[in-house]
């Protein structure tokens, strides 16, 4: 994206490519539909589902998938009027609120993944009584917090001020005199704006989250080849009492360390479809200003739908890739049945113990 109106004059549809605007219609509602569709189905699982509830990451998740729920309602919609009418019919102060809630959201949603990245780093490389000590109820609300809190300062704050324009007031004008009276939504920034913006709602998170993965990858491959020792040493020693207690207490860490890292696995898919989605855009966004503003503005709306269409799949990911949610998920869309219930926590003493590791345990089964 870029700043406000500025006369542009659009492609308009003839007759001969009414199929191809069909075709952007349904696949622009496709993309909002699903996402909507899909991050309510996430919100309502994690609200009725008790054991998704003890999970702390999950609340992470939750207002991740609110943050993408607005992206789909309050964003979304309004881009896709524009792109299908090709001109900007809500004047220009719906469009810097437009814009800035963009900003806003997409910011917010990369931050939840970066606290998400954190929390996982806790959960796994640390013991469970680090883990309890760090990720205390109050700690997770004010990270939650600080997700929706530190993107304003990047987004309605200067927006709204006007200071990402400062210095290219040029560039406006030139823009202004294509002799059109069509008006489009187009966010333009200047140097200062697009660096900063560009680290703080990008570079930094993702730095922090490809090294806190890293650390988990070298964790879990550590912790693997402990375990595979003891099931060697296990297995030649003599059977009895002890032998039975050892035996109990590896199988409860396997279990923790298989869950932990399928779960990691899961959230790093997570962020990696993220990266790629969002990537494109941001690169594009710290290029443009450099460049004189050339880069075309279809490539923008490619870029910035990509992003978008990050909205929708991160609900996909849950359902294919987490047992929990994907229970959670049936018994939703089936209306409760028994047949896709979770057995009950008391069933097996193992699975009991393995649950209340770090809280988190349970992620994927």
């Amino acid at each position: 994206y870029r700043k406000t109106s500025a006369n542009v004059q659009p492609e308009r549809y003839g007759h001969g490519a009414m199929p191809k605007r069909i075709a952007l219609i349904c696949f622009l509602s496709l993309v909002m539909l699903m996402s909507v569709l899909g991050n309510l189905l996430v919100m309502v699982a994690v609200c009725k589902d008790r054991q998704l509830r003890k999970i702390k990451t999950n609340y992470f998740i939750v207002s991740l998938a609110f943050a993408d729920l607005l992206v789909s309602v309050l964003v979304m919609p309004f881009g896709a009027i524009e792109l299908v009418h090709q001109h900007w019919i809500y004047g220009e102060t719906f469009c810097l609120v437009r814009t800035s809630l963009d900003v806003l959201l997409t910011t917010a949603s990369i931050l939840h993944l970066c606290c998400i990245a954190l929390d996982r780093y806790y959960a796994i490389c640390c013991q469970p009584l680090v883990y309890r000590n760090k990720m205390t109820p109050m700690r997770v609300a004010l990270m939650m917090g600080g997700c929706w809190v530190i993107p304003t300062f990047i987004s309605f704050l200067p927006i709204m001020q006007g200071w990402n324009s400062i210095g290219i007031d040029h560039i406006e004008e030139r823009r202004h005199s294509g002799g059109s009276n069509t008006t489009s939504c187009v966010f333009m920034v200047n140097k200062p704006y697009a660096l900063t913006c560009s680290l703080v709602a990008f570079y930094i998170p993702l730095v922090l989250m490809v090294l806190a993965y890293q650390r988990i990858y070298v964790t879990a491959r550590a912790h693997a080849l402990q375990i595979s020792m003891l099931q060697r040493a296990g297995g030649a020693g003599a059977p009895g009492t002890s032998g039975v207690s050892a035996d109990s207490a590896d199988h409860q860490r396997n279990h923790r360390m298989r869950t932990e890292t399928k779960a990691a696995k899961t959230l790093c898919i997570i962020m990696g479809c993220f990266c790629l989605c969002w990537a494109p855009f941001f690169v594009t966004n710290v290029v443009d200003p450099f460049i004189d503003y050339r880069v075309p503005d279809q490539l923008w709306t490619a870029c910035l739908w990509l992003g978008y269409i990050n909205s929708m799949l991160n609900p996909i990911l849950y359902a294919f890739l987490n047992k929990s949610f994907r229970r959670a998920f049936l018994i939703i869309l089936c209306c409760g049945r028994k047949r896709y219930r979770r057995p009950s926590i008391l069933a097996s003493g193992a699975a009991c113990a393995a649950t209340q590791i770090n809280g988190s345990t349970h992620v994927l089964k």
